[in-house]
């Protein structure tokens, strides 16, 4: 069984924590507990991302769930088509950890060209 979710989220900063509000209730309705605490760390480092990265005014970001034979999928569409990268960082950093976790905590993932603007940048967790 396929079941899929998204919610549509504005460019505002408490945007963050509705979304990472939303995986967390459709993971529990799921009765997806087991991988639950890496999916919200990730949603929230996807969603500040495209928050800060992804967006202009005036348009946000979408997020969406997928879940299919004990993995879910974790998408964060956003509007603009500049990609994401994984970088180095030294212990003084005050920021650009956000891929490093996701890249840690996640089984898998990547940045996909959305049509007709824009990317998709996704994380998928097995067992969940």
């Amino acid at each position: 069984m396929i079941e899929t979710v998204q919610r549509f989220f504005e460019a505002r900063p408490e945007s963050v924590g509705q979304a990472r509000q939303f995986v967390s209730t459709v993971l529990s309705g799921w009765g997806c507990v087991e991988r639950r605490d890496d999916i919200r760390l990730c949603i929230s480092e996807l969603a500040t991302n495209a928050l800060v990265h992804g967006t202009v005014a005036d348009r946000g970001f979408l997020v969406r769930l997928n879940a299919k034979e004990n993995v879910v999928r974790l998408e964060v569409h956003d509007s603009l088509c500049r990609r994401p990268e994984l970088r180095q960082t030294v212990d003084t950093d005050l920021s650009g950890r956000g891929l490093v976790l996701v890249a840690a905590l996640a089984d898998g993932w990547g940045v996909q060209d959305r049509t007709p603007l824009g990317k998709i940048v996704w994380s998928c967790f097995k067992g969940a």
